[in-house]
């Protein structure tokens, strides 16, 4: 796979921030050209023009220069007769640029933007036709020597995973800016959220993620912060000049240049690395946050809040192995056992609290309670671990999900399940809502699960999320989720090694079913020194094997585990503990734990599957 990272652009963003040119549009607007005309055409009929623009945003202090291509689609040049000089406009406006540039320290982006077509085969193109629009241009941007794409200003989450694979199919090497437009501080114009478009950008190819037009620095700002909190990539925004008012005939933004620099300064400590100027944005308004931006933008800063506060002086931390019976045992090496409860969906806390006391008295070490599985609605991992921990007596780790809870929501609950007594979580970022049983319902994920860890950390060093001293300290033992059957091993390496060096202190696994993955998994996460507990879930009937594999997302069963439950027939349940009880064996001595989820709370056949540890009970179950 080709590193990107080692690109000039890329490796400039990783140094330092950088400052974007600002609006072509309205610059060509400004000149007496008519709105009517193709703005993208003027790099065959007005090269001089156009060169000139660029050169005025250079000499503004820009480090990033934008192809006047933004509309040279087929799809969009063929109202104007022109969709037969797509390679030609795309080639001309690299060179323009190119031009401009000389021999200044600047880089010069191809610009792409949407279709303007419907991708609906009966009512506009069809994806395959979008697919090939976006490669011809984009191909021509390539060819021409372009130092980086720019897939902007698109609504629409499937358009812009066709413009992705088709770049990627295009060049492995060249990196990659997707910018989503919003319609508010939550969702694109086309009505997805945040975290979405996020998943889009990451597992499509992107290398920032980034937001662009439609609205102004305020609003953007808001989104800036929360995809810095929700990507690892780099982020990018370019905001309008306001929102543009018709003034006799004419389109007027009102932002001026002072108001962009006072926003730039608070893009920058939100943690964006790319800022810019969309839509009525001037050289005068990249001028103004020039000076903002080279003051601010020498080193990478990811913040929780928008808001920079002074930082107090962290305390240090207690140690692992002071803060819970778990934590206790991480730290010493010893092999842990944990058997994940799902809370009860209505009130009936009968079969949970037997399981819980099963459990307990089997000697199983810690109970790991899940929050909100699979995006259902259940009684709270809280109070689910409150009465097991009180009424039942056995150790939990409380699953915390981001996906319901704002930042403000999530700093509130940690407090309050430290001062409840709990000591073991595990951060994760939730299943998004569709998958659920109310599809409609809001997904928060102001923070993913990285950014929760960071939280944490905060907690255990005694500031909150602002970083004020909150004149105390928490003492969680912070663990991390992770899939060694992921289908981008290596972005989900990433993020691992990401959660890791932000505070993760161990590691618990999706459930797997393959040893040669689970081998290559553990040998591959051994620098990160953290203890990993293996994820087991017994299959109960080749039915529920093959609605994992196909139905639940991060969740992989070979063919031959599939093919063995396919046979057992009926004995099913029977050769599903077999194939866990294969899989512990496998693991016992090179894994510091295991975690076994019981299908459908069945806490008998977990007790079943880890026979061969041959636990020692406690007591008598009540």
């Amino acid at each position: 796979m080709a590193d990107r990272s080692k690109s000039a652009l890329m490796l400039a963003l990783a140094d330092r921030v950088l400052l974007a040119d600002g609006a072509m549009g309205t610059m060509i607007y400004e000149s007496g050209i008519f709105v009517n005309r193709c703005f993208d055409e003027l790099n065959l009929a007005e090269p001089k023009l156009i060169i000139d623009i660029h050169k005025k945003y250079l000499d503004s202090g820009a480090d990033i220069i934008e192809t006047n291509t933004f509309g040279a689609s087929r799809c969009k040049l063929e109202k104007f007769g022109l969709e037969g000089k797509v390679t030609e406009i795309n080639r001309l406006g690299a060179e323009h640029a190119r031009s401009a540039v000389a021999s200044r320290e600047a880089f010069v982006v191809g610009s792409v933007g949407p279709l303007g077509r419907a991708i609906v085969a009966d009512k506009g193109i069809t994806p395959e036709e979008a697919h090939d629009a976006f490669a011809e241009q984009i191909a021509a941007l390539v060819d021409a020597g372009v130092d980086a794409l720019l897939l902007e200003t698109f609504s629409h989450l499937g358009e812009m995973a066709i413009a992705l694979e088709a770049a990627r199919e295009i060049s492995l090497d060249i990196p990659i800016i997707g910018q989503f437009t919003y319609a508010d501080e939550t969702n694109v114009l086309g009505g997805a959220s945040i975290a979405e478009t996020v998943s889009v950008l990451e597992t499509k190819g992107a290398d920032v993620a980034g937001v662009n037009c439609t609205v102004g620095p305020r609003v953007l700002l808001e989104v800036v912060t929360q995809l810095v909190a929700l990507s690892q990539l780099p982020v990018s925004v370019m905001p309008n000049a306001g929102r543009p008012e018709y003034v006799d005939g004419r389109l007027f933004y009102f932002a001026t240049p002072d108001y962009f620099a006072k926003y730039a300064k608070r893009f920058v400590n939100a943690g964006a690395r790319i800022v810019g100027g969309c839509c009525g944005t001037t050289p005068e308004h990249i001028q103004s946050m020039a000076g903002a931006v080279r003051a601010l933008g020498g080193s990478r800063q990811r913040a929780i809040s928008a808001t920079p506060v002074e930082q107090a002086e962290a305390l240090e931390e207690i140690p692992l192995g002071q803060r819970s019976p778990f934590g206790k045992k991480l730290a010493a090496g010893q092999f842990v056992v944990s058997v994940e409860i799902d809370p009860p969906k209505g009130l009936s806390l009968e079969k949970t609290i037997k399981g819980g006391q099963l459990l307990k008295a089997a000697g199983v070490d810690v109970a790991n309670i899940a929050d909100g599985p699979r995006a259902t609605a259940r009684i709270s991992a809280q109070a689910m671990g409150l009465i097991l921990e009180r009424e039942v007596g056995i150790e939990t780790i409380l699953h915390t999900s981001c996906r319901d809870r704002n930042l403000l929501g999530l700093q509130s609950d940690m407090l309050g399940a430290f001062t409840s007594g709990f000591r073991n979580l595990l951060a994760i970022t939730g299943d998004p809502p569709l998958m659920g049983d109310y599809p409609s319902a809001t997904g928060v994920f102001d923070v993913d699960a990285i950014g929760l860890v960071i939280l944490l950390k905060h907690l255990n060093r005694g500031l909150d999320m602002g970083g004020r001293s909150m004149k105390g300290q928490t003492a969680f033992t912070i663990g991390v989720a992770a899939n060694p059957a992921a289908q981008n091993m290596e972005r989900e390496m990433e993020r691992l090694e990401r959660k890791a060096e932000v505070g993760g202190e161990f590691i618990m696994t999706q459930p797997i079913y393959d040893h040669d993955l689970l081998r290559e998994f553990l040998s591959r996460v051994k620098p990160l020194k953290l203890p990993v507990l293996v994820g087991i879930l017994p299959l109960a009937s080749f039915r529920n094997a093959e609605f994992l594999h196909n139905e639940v997302p991060g969740m992989t069963v070979p063919d031959d585990v599939r093919e063995r439950m396919r046979k057992a027939g009926e004995s099913g349940l029977e050769e599903g503990i077999a194939i866990a009880q294969e899989m512990l064996l496998a693991m016992k001595d090179t894994a510091a734990g295991v975690y076994v989820m019981p299908p459908f709370n069945r806490f008998s056949v977990a007790l079943k599957v880890l026979e061969p540890l041959e636990l020692q009970p406690v007591g008598a179950a009540v």
